[in-house]
């Protein structure tokens, strides 16, 4: 019986130290994107050809000749 009295502190004080930890992750981003880790296996960030690879796909591509003349 005297085991009962530290072992519930102790559980509930565990018990509220995961839930700090999980609102913790979840309010830093831990959890944002979940697909970027499968997908970064899937894809070569480095092929100019596929969309989905880089964020420089929406960007316009713009070559040294293209530039505007004043």
């Amino acid at each position: 019986m005297p085991a009962l009295y530290v072992m519930i502190p102790a559980a509930l004080l565990l018990v509220g130290v995961a839930i700090y930890i999980f609102f913790w992750a979840v309010d830093s981003g831990q959890y944002d994107d979940l697909d970027g880790a499968a997908h970064s296996v899937l894809f070569d960030d480095h092929d100019p050809n596929h969309l989905a690879a880089t964020d420089e796909a929406d960007a316009p591509q713009q070559s040294p000749t293209d530039s505007p003349r004043a």
